[in-house]
């Protein structure tokens, strides 16, 4: 027999044998039990060494895979603490109503999930009876819930049970308009007083709920709240794991030790068009991802049927037939007969053949086709009763059920069961007898097949009602309890004011010490929490490290390499930075459960995450909508901003419309100032609306940039500081241009205000052109509000949009000029009375210097007076080969 640790090399020749006779002794009983009792043996002695290695503290890598079976055997379940037959009673009353308001709404095409919650109804009620706190347990932010979006009806239909909904809002399912509505998926913005995280777009639950953790242990750790009472569970599905995103921050869970968070994942082994892993199996991949990033894994796979057989099988043959047989063979044999099964799963296996022998067809099929640890309360206890004892690492419970369980066999572990939207009355006779409802067939007969409840006084909604009484109160629920946060003192947005003097500074570094002077405030300054994805010292945040301190749940367990230095890399456990390497991903998660803490925690906190624009809206705007829809307050800033302010950086560094990204999105207040004084105050206006008295559920995003610039005073004329928020203002009038000197508008956002300004001068200088100067601070706002004045025009009201107005009476065409692609100015063009043409940056951006790229595009100074004086020559204003002349002066 070959020794294959002999023949090729390991990591563990490289550690000194200090007993090598000893080593070979373990090797040869190794193989002495390999060659007398089959591998099999040998392999199940290894793994229970390895286990108990493990459970000894040993230092050895873990076990990845454990076998396919159930974590905690049945004689090993903790007995169960409530009344089973009774939360019988209560799921299937929630089972029917969820089947019937998707069914009810499906006969006006409105769609909707049936299979999803009868897969999980048991996941979902186990906790609700018993694990999930509501918000009036100790410490008043009870539990955080990420409901998987599909199974949604599952919980409308328990809301309805213990009184929260009527019959009439079930018959809004899915229909909004007009009030009463209840969303199709968890929706904060849509249902605020029920659901607290937006998880149908897959992938971004998981995601949100590991940094929700992580930030509850944030506050906790910053002297803001205890969260100590607050658990947060994820309901996911196993075809959701295929996401990158529901597994891309599993390893921080892991290495921060998160034992405050539980991933419940519904293994149904189907995603939407077929099984999840046809060929492979899920429940054992998940398993390995999760181990390998530090995780607790507990199986729950099979239900109490299953305890005959697993007894019967005393060569461990059941065991690894179970392991061996891909998904999709194992979900066709949740649909066969017992023959089938008997001759494609035991006939394999000589000894699976004898033991099948003594189990009838009947047991042979309960097992197949739906004994599964999922469907059974004790089960689902015993699992949840070891995550929450687990401590030092986050758990994950794998729980395989059946996709469209109860539903009947047309459902049952069907490929296509993700798309059927309704049952037919046959269906519901078929369920309503399995769930043993007392619902008589006179009220089937009707095509609108009916709600159905035990009355509000019945035995079923009396405990569900204590046992959520016991558990602090409704589930999920959202409550706000609005806490005001007192306007900070004037200092440092005077500073901005006054402009810079003869000092050059970037918008991006005024941002930076505003909200560095800011965070020094006796009152708020606490509760900023700056996010930044590992690039703080491109942003000029160096400065903030040795006195904020970079946010470790461990501290700083080393000695930093440059710690003899002012501004060295300081790590605190209450730290105050959230520095979170290289994820736009993760830091937009980190801002969302920061942005929401005023709700989730009572705590109000100010988040101002810090980016490169390229990489903010158009690689996470996903989570940006999420954010929106979960109420989210706070400053998302896109530094180093524009196509062409990146010098050298090229294509892909090259943001040229973000804005046009964020203006898609209601809830986000886009500016692009082009001074500091700019800066200051729509940060100061951010502040009042989005943590004063009355405060608004809007984000803040604000580009500012990296060239550095003399930052000019605050102008001190009358409506600055309104067109500054409202999106327009002028900020330099032509100096006493001559009476019949051309006139022209030119409007610029943000850097390119300083290419309009030095146009400005050369059209005066070189061509007796007066140009007047307006500084655009955000079209986005410009266009929203003058959508609204059409709104409001349509319905009588006279209304005039701010930018019609600020620009009225102005003489001249208007020319406006970015650093973003025309599409984001010409956002507003049509309410401009004034003939509009704009200058922009589309097209790819590209590696040189700041002066070529703007030659490139066509956006420096000469290239607008060309623009300008073409412009006027087509309105008979100058001479008509103006343009051209221009051109050949100035070398275009």
């Amino acid at each position: 027999m070959t020794d294959l640790a002999s023949t090729q090399p390991s990591a563990l020749d490289q550690i000194p044998d200090r007993d090598p006779e000893e080593t070979a002794e373990w090797g040869a009983s190794l193989s002495a039990v390999t060659q007398a009792a089959g591998p099999h043996r040998a392999a199940y002695l290894m793994r229970r060494t390895l286990e108990r290695a493990e459970g000894t503290g040993l230092a050895l890598p873990p076990l990845l895979e454990s076998d396919y079976v159930n974590t905690i055997p049945t004689a090993a379940e903790p007995s169960f603490p409530g009344d089973e037959e009774m939360e019988r009673r209560i799921t299937a009353w929630n089972r029917w109503n969820a089947a019937a308001m998707v069914t009810r709404g499906s006969r006006d095409g409105l769609g909707g999930h049936i299979a999803t919650f009868a897969s999980a109804a048991w996941l979902y009620e186990t906790g609700f009876q018993h694990f999930f706190r509501g918000k009036e347990a100790p410490g008043g932010s009870g539990d955080q819930l990420y409901i998987q979006g599909h199974a949604s009806p599952g919980v409308y239909a328990r809301a309805f049970l213990d009184g929260r909904l009527t019959e009439h809002h079930l018959d809004r399912f899915r229909r909004e308009t007009g009030g009463d509505g209840l969303p199709s998926y968890p929706h904060p913005r849509r249902l605020p007083w029920l659901w607290e995280f937006p998880t149908v777009s897959m992938g971004l639950g998981p995601l949100s709920a590991i940094y929700q953790a992580r930030f509850n242990r944030y506050l906790a750790n910053r002297g803001i709240k205890d969260t100590a009472g607050s658990h947060v569970w994820a309901f996911l599905g196993d075809g959701e794991m295929d996401e990158p995103e529901s597994t891309a921050a599993l390893a921080l869970a892991g290495r921060e030790g998160l034992d405050n968070l539980t991933f419940v994942i519904n293994c149904n082994l189907q995603r939407l068009d077929g099984p999840v892993r046809a060929n492979f199996k899920i429940v054992q991949e998940l398993e390995a991802q999760f181990r390998a990033a530090g995780w607790n894994v507990v199986k729950s796979l099979w239900g109490s049927a299953w305890d005959e057989l697993f007894a019967l099988d005393t060569s461990g043959a059941l065991v690894r037939r179970l392991r061996e047989v891909p998904d999709g063979q194992f979900q066709t044999y949740a649909t066969r007969d017992a023959a089938y099964i008997r001759e494609h799963f035991f006939g394999a296996d000589p000894e699976l053949a004898r033991l099948a022998r003594g189990v009838t067809d009947a047991k042979l099929t309960e097992c197949f086709h739906t004994s599964r640890a999922g469907h059974e309360p004790r089960k689902v206890h015993a699992a949840y009763r070891a995550a929450m004892d687990h401590k030092g690492a986050p758990t994950v419970v794998l729980a395989q059920t059946v996709k469209g369980w109860t539903l009947g066999p047309g459902f049952e572990s069907r490929n296509a069961n993700h798309q059927m939207k309704k049952l037919t009355g046959k269906e519901f006779r078929t369920m309503r007898d399995l769930l043993e409802l007392p619902i008589p067939d006179s009220e089937l007969a009707d095509e609108l097949v009916p709600y159905a409840h035990p009355g509000p006084d019945s035995p079923e909604v009396r405990y569900l009602q204590e046992r959520r009484a016991a558990l602090g109160g409704p589930a999920p629920a959202r409550k706000v309890h609005p806490v005001a946060l007192p306007e900070p003192a004037a200092k440092p947005f005077e500073a901005l004011a006054k402009g810079s003097g003869s000092q050059e500074i970037a918008t991006t570094m005024a941002f930076v010490r505003l909200v560095k002077d800011l965070m020094r405030d006796k009152e708020t300054g606490k509760r900023w929490v700056p996010i930044v994805p590992d690039e703080a010292r491109t942003f000029g945040m160096e400065s903030l490290f040795p006195t904020a301190g970079i946010y470790s749940p461990l501290g700083q367990t080393y000695d930093p390499v440059d710690r003899d230095q002012l501004l060295y890399y300081k790590e605190a456990a209450n730290g105050q930075i959230l520095n979170e390497g290289i994820t736009e991903a993760g830091s937009m998660a980190d801002f969302t459960a920061a942005a929401t803490s005023y709700a989730t925690h009572g705590e109000p906190m100010i988040p101002f995450y810090i980016f490169y624009s390229m990489f903010g809206w158009q690689r996470t705007a996903d989570q940006m909508w999420a954010l929106a829809d979960q109420l989210g307050r706070g400053f998302l800033i896109g530094a180093t901003a524009g196509r062409t302010t990146m010098t050298g950086e090229g294509l892909q560094h090259a943001d040229g419309h973000s804005h046009l990204i964020a203006s898609t999105n209601p809830a986000a207040l886009a500016y692009d100032p082009a001074f500091a004084y700019e800066v200051g105050v729509i940060v100061r206006d951010g502040l009042r609306r989005m943590y004063g008295p009355d405060a608004e559920d809007v984000f803040y995003y604000l580009t500012v940039y990296n060239e550095t610039k003399v930052q000019p005073p605050m102008p001190s004329g009358e409506g600055v500081e309104e067109g500054i928020l409202k999106g327009l203002y002028r900020y330099r009038e032509a100096e006493a241009p001559a009476a019949e000197a051309p006139r022209i508008q030119l409007l610029a956002s943000g850097t390119a205000i300083h290419w309009v300004l030095e146009a400005q001068k050369l059209l005066a200088d070189d061509w007796g052109v007066a140009a007047d100067v307006w500084s655009a601070t955000s079209w986005s706002e410009l266009r929203r509000d003058a959508l609204s004045c059409d709104t409001a025009r349509l319905n009588g009201e006279d209304r005039v949009p701010y930018v019609t107005r600020a620009l009225a009476g102005a003489p001249g065409p208007v020319l406006a000029v970015s650093d973003w692609m025309r599409a984001v100015p010409d956002q507003i063009s049509q309410w401009v009375e004034q003939d509009w043409s704009s200058l922009g940056t589309d097209g790819f951006g590209l590696s040189d210097t700041r002066e070529a790229a703007r030659r490139h595009f066509g956006v420096d100074a000469p290239a607008i007076v060309v623009a300008a004086l073409d412009r006027l020559a087509r309105r008979g204003e100058v001479n008509g080969t103006a343009a051209k002349e221009a051109a050949r002066h100035y070398g275009l």
